[in-house]
């Protein structure tokens, strides 16, 4: 299997690497140094703690762009197992072939339509709440933005080693400060200044959970939705219409799922967690919710946040309706419409 896996992961990387050249310069400067900072320790094969110099990354950086420059106008392979070719965004007949043999891969359409794949070693397969969770924990093939979780269908990807890492980037970022706010709150918990990587390591397998629930949000928001919202999506594909559109479901989806269970089982830690990584676009979005974490903060009383919550799931649901509505109803002159509609919805 050792040579096969060799020509797989060339080919899985391959995907990742022209799928990077073709959106990579989407990301503002900012994120796009910090991805590939973390990018390049992955590549690396460096340890999370060690410290880098600026002058190799900015040299390997150089040298990446420099290979993304001659991919653009490449194609994407198909992904060949035992002689069989496969497109590569087909992963449930990918991984039919992979999973018996301890592989996991993803393919999909994220954010601005971009492809992006990932292929790892197969943790665990195991059912929850109806769906399947395919569990990945080191990565052989990835891309420069590596998302911890995705959902396709009833099956949740979930990938260990890009939720560490990204839990790593945010407790690193943190440290740089050492601000007394809701991320100071969460790696309280912890301990990670007495034990780095055994509280990384008991963060992770926390925010594991809270992965797996918004999935299943994502997934449950899909069902409600139907397909009329990933067609209204490729529609206004690199809007502000599409960026408006993916708050109101992430909204949505942690009102129908993640938040209803860290509250019920008082998940401290992981509440910090989720309101130190609320998006500005959210929070905009949805004031009400951070007052409610703010009077939690100040009252102890956990059943405000439960209220706006239960009453949010209702709110989102019916402004995802109407994005659907308008689509249906204005098709390629939907951006606009959607655009107004969400700004005219915070709630």
């Amino acid at each position: 299997m050792q040579s096969k896996l060799c020509s797989l992961v060339t080919a899985v990387q391959r995907n990742c690497d022209v799928s990077d050249a073709q959106f990579a310069g989407d990301y503002t400067l900012c994120v796009y140094l910090l991805k590939m900072r973390e990018f390049y320790r992955w590549n690396k094969g460096l340890p999370l703690g060690d410290s880098i110099g600026s002058g190799e990354v900015g040299l390997w950086v150089d040298q990446r762009e420099a290979y993304w420059e001659s991919l653009l106008d490449q194609d994407y392979l198909p992904v060949t197992i035992d002689g069989v070719d496969y497109p590569p965004l087909e992963s449930e007949a990918i991984n039919a072939q992979l999973l018996p043999q301890g592989y996991v891969y993803g393919g999909g359409l994220g954010r601005f339509s971009k492809p992006y794949f990932f292929l790892g070693e197969l943790l665990s397969q195991e059912p929850l709440q109806g769906y399947t969770a395919l569990v990945a924990g080191r990565e052989y093939a990835r891309e420069l933005v590596a998302p911890p979780a995705m959902a396709q269908g009833t099956v949740i990807y979930i990938r260990r080693e890009s939720l560490r890492r990204m839990l790593w980037e945010k407790v690193e970022e943190w440290r740089w400060r050492r601000r007394e706010n809701a991320m100071a709150r969460a790696i309280g918990y912890y301990g990670f200044d007495h034990d780095l990587e055994q509280a990384l390591e008991c963060m992770t397998q926390n925010e594991l959970e809270t992965v797996i629930l918004h999935e299943i949000g994502e997934v449950v928001a899909g069902e409600l939705l139907g397909d009329s919202w990933n067609e209204m999506l490729l529609t206004v594909s690199r809007t502000s219409a599409e960026m408006l559109a993916r708050a109101v479901r992430d909204l949505l989806a942690d009102c129908l799922s993640a938040l209803p269970a860290l509250l019920d089982d008082e998940n401290q830690a992981s509440l910090h967690f989720y309101f130190a990584n609320l998006s500005p676009l959210r929070k905009d979005l949805f004031p009400s919710l951070e007052d409610a974490y703010l009077t939690w903060l100040s009252s102890s009383n956990i059943q405000c946040l439960k209220t706006v919550v239960r009453d949010g799931k209702s709110h989102w649901l019916a402004v995802a309706g109407q994005i659907v509505d308008a689509y249906d109803r204005y098709h390629d002159e939907s951006a606009t419409a959607i655009e107004k509609l969400v700004n005219d919805s915070r709630f």
